[in-house]
């Protein structure tokens, strides 16, 4: 293997030179030449040939290209065969349009001179490379003769430890790297006495996950005897590359940190996954130069045996870690001390394909930075916050472009926390409704989830119904739509979308109201979809909502689209009433709506149950339909009930008959009189059974 050696940069001894001179040469770097370089051995091309007019049109139109892309990468064909021209470049992931423009053009401009007349030539910039070739390697995958520079110097202290800890750093970087959208990773590790280490890989943003990270086994395989114990390196390759070294030579914050962890059982967060998918998007800043001497080694592909024999020994040891890396992390976790790093720990390989196939799928989709939602949210702040769910708080938040969000934070602690994350992100990205909450994108930072949805400024129904002083401002005409909204929204879910989706967890705090007080159904964590052919299902983990929760879900775990047609039956109640079902207390006799409504029906006095707000707005006839359709939804056999097309019709249509209910649920549920406390008497059964009670309002 041929090897060159380059003279290292050295700076004037003086302080007041090299105040001068540092600023100078930070801004001619853009202006320098290349800084490596391949170029073919045969394959010339002739001056004013037709080769070289391509190669012109090519140096014309793929730096705007590859600055016109969101991942700074372009790839391009010019020309026809023999003079056909085949080129790609790709800009560090940390670099900016214009910077990207800017080098692509400087490298087109070198690489004339550097390899004059060559057909096959490579150019490496820290921000930039450039390749074009007369054979068409754009499909190829695999890396061949890759350029590795390492810095002369060693650890000077722990070398065994500190080396150990860079092939962790390494490897979880290319995990993250490789799973990312951008392909691009930036790290940085901190442990005890050891040294800093900084990492950055990057692969072609058009490989895939597999196809980037055997990129990168392949380089690391061909090259790590080369990088043992040296202070920085970096191997360059046309489909991928790495860097490390002892000082930040990147923009911006790492996408990676690792800190705190034992120097000689080295862990990535307590995990062997990497702790997030996020690549930056900033201006690239010039980096300080290495010490010692530059050493560059074209690699041929050839193996030594005693190479074959390092990297089996690499490996093995690599492989030994990974289990006591596993071994150590299931013990911590058994333990239950398992120490999450800031927020960064685990994502899971199919968080990775969830988010990247929607992405894919949907151009409204967008997968969002964590600093980007920490400064719409201004950190989380108190402000900010619009309330608190099941699973987590809602804050507000605005984007740099002056778009208002809602960014759900679901709890680490929550043990459905994945599962509602999932249900949100696949379901509700799929479906497209008036009366649905649209989803915008997600986050996902180690065991940080966030959900961002369409900002509505209203907040939530319960905000206004269940309280004395904003009741007032929702009166009949917009209760009524509301409530047809509603409907439409479930009906929407029960037979007109392309998945058919119980939602098992309707209430009024899940309908938010945009500006004109449209609802929009909301929150499908514990969403399950239906096959055409099903008509119900069961479940031994019954979830919900102490008040919406029908007889046969709570006691036996079956659930149907007659569930939701319980909890629409309830929230009717509710908006008529302007009472919470789950704590409602009017008579000694009748703890619930519920049994309350029952009886004023039973009377004949249902005009008591409305809320006092609307009672002189609403027409007699038409509130005892809304009353007499509400019961018709919460009776207590599930056969009783009609389906949402039924309510939908009976809503829209006074010609439409309906049937006189028959008792509903839980109708004899009583009060205690000292604690005032509900107490649901269902059958008793082996289900796993979580109930959340409604707070009093937000």
């Amino acid at each position: 293997m041929a090897m060159k050696f380059l003279p290292s940069l050295h700076l004037p001894c003086h302080p007041w030179m090299t105040m001068v001179i540092l600023p100078l040469l930070l801004l001619l770097v853009p202006l320098a030449a290349a800084q490596w370089s391949s170029c073919s051995k045969s394959d010339d091309y002739k001056s004013n040939s037709t080769y070289e007019a391509n190669l012109s049109l090519l140096s014309s139109t793929l730096p705007k290209k590859a600055a016109s892309s969101t991942t700074l990468f372009a790839t391009s064909i010019m020309g026809n065969v023999p003079d056909i021209v085949y080129a790609l470049t790709l800009c560090r992931g940390d670099s900016n349009a214009s910077a990207c423009e800017s080098c692509v053009t400087t490298a087109f401009q070198d690489i004339r001179q550097l390899c004059p007349y060559k057909k096959n030539a490579t150019v490496y910039y820290d921000p930039c490379m450039l390749k074009f070739s007369n054979k068409n390697f754009l499909a190829t995958t695999t890396v061949n003769d890759p350029l590795i520079i390492v810095n002369t110097k060693n650890f000077m202290t722990n070398a065994d430890i500190t080396q150990r800890l860079l092939f962790t750093l390494i490897n979880s970087t290319a995990q993250l790297a490789a799973n990312s959208l951008r392909r691009f990773t930036t790290s940085r590790l901190d442990v005890g006495s050891s040294p800093t280490l900084y990492c950055l890989m990057q692969c072609m943003p058009d490989l895939i996950p597999h196809d980037c990270e055997s990129c990168f086994q392949d380089i690391l395989n061909s090259t790590l005897e080369y990088l043992g114990g040296k202070q920085g390196g970096r191997v360059l390759g046309t489909r991928c590359y790495m860097r490390y070294e002892m000082y930040p030579f990147f923009q911006g914050d790492p996408t990676l940190r690792i800190i705190n962890l034992a120097p000689h059982v080295p862990t990535i967060n307590n995990t062997t996954t990497p702790a997030t998918v996020y690549p930056q998007s900033q201006p690239p800043a010039a980096a300080p130069p290495p010490e010692g001497k530059a050493t560059v080694q074209e690699h041929n592909g050839r193996k030594s045996r005693k190479r074959a024999l390092w990297i089996i020994v690499v490996v093995a040891t690599l492989l030994s870690i990974l289990m006591c890396f596993i071994c150590f992390i299931v013990w911590k976790r058994r333990k239950g001390k398992v120490n999450i790093n800031n927020q960064a720990a685990t994502n899971r390989p199919e968080e990775y394909a969830l988010v990247w196939r929607l992405e894919e799928r949907s151009s409204e989709f967008t997968l969002f930075d964590f600093p980007e939602i920490l400064q719409a949210t201004h950190n989380f702040s108190k402000e900010n916050l619009l309330g608190q769910g099941g699973f987590g708080p809602v804050y507000k938040g605005q984007l740099p472009d002056g778009m208002e969000i809602a960014v759900k934070r679901l709890a680490s602690h929550s043990g459905q926390g994945f599962t509602e994350f999932k249900n949100e992100v696949e379901l509700i990205a799929k479906l497209q409704h008036n009366n649905l909450v649209k989803l915008l994108g997600c986050c996902i930072l180690g065991e940080e989830k966030l959900l961002v949805y369409e900002y509505l400024p209203n907040k939530s129904l319960d905000f206004f119904i269940f309280d004395e002083n904003r009741t007032t401002l929702v009166d009949w005409e917009k209760r009524r739509v509301i409530i047809e909204g509603i409907a439409q929204g479930l009906l929407y879910l029960h037979k007109h979308s392309r998945l058919r989706i119980i939602h098992r967890d309707l209430k009024a705090s899940n309908i938010l109201l945009d500006q004109d007080m449209n609802p929009k159904i909301s929150d499908f964590g514990l969403a399950k979809i239906f096959s055409s052919n099903d008509t119900q299902g069961s479940t031994k983990r019954v979830v919900g909502t102490y008040g919406y929760m029908s007889p046969e879900y709570a006691s036996e775990g079956i659930y149907s689209i007659k569930t939701d047609v319980f909890s629409f039956g309830v929230l009717l109640l509710e908006i008529l009433s302007g009472k919470r079902n789950s704590r409602f207390h009017q008579r000694e006799d009748f703890l619930n709506l519920l049994g309350y409504s029952w009886h004023l029906w039973e009377g004949g006095s249902w005009l008591e149950l409305l809320d006092v707000s609307i009672v002189t707005e609403v027409h007699t006839t038409e509130a005892r339909r809304y009353i007499n359709i509400a019961l018709m939804c919460v009776q207590e056999s599930a056969d009783d009930r009609p389906t949402m097309s039924d309510v939908v019709a009976m809503l829209n249509s006074e010609s439409v008959i309906i049937p006189e209910p028959n008792p509903p649920a839980y109708v004899n549920v009583r009060v205690s009189k000292v604690h005032q406390s509900a107490s649901v008497v269902v059958p008793c059964s082996n289900n796993d059974v979580t109930i959340t009670e409604e707070p009093d309002g937000r």
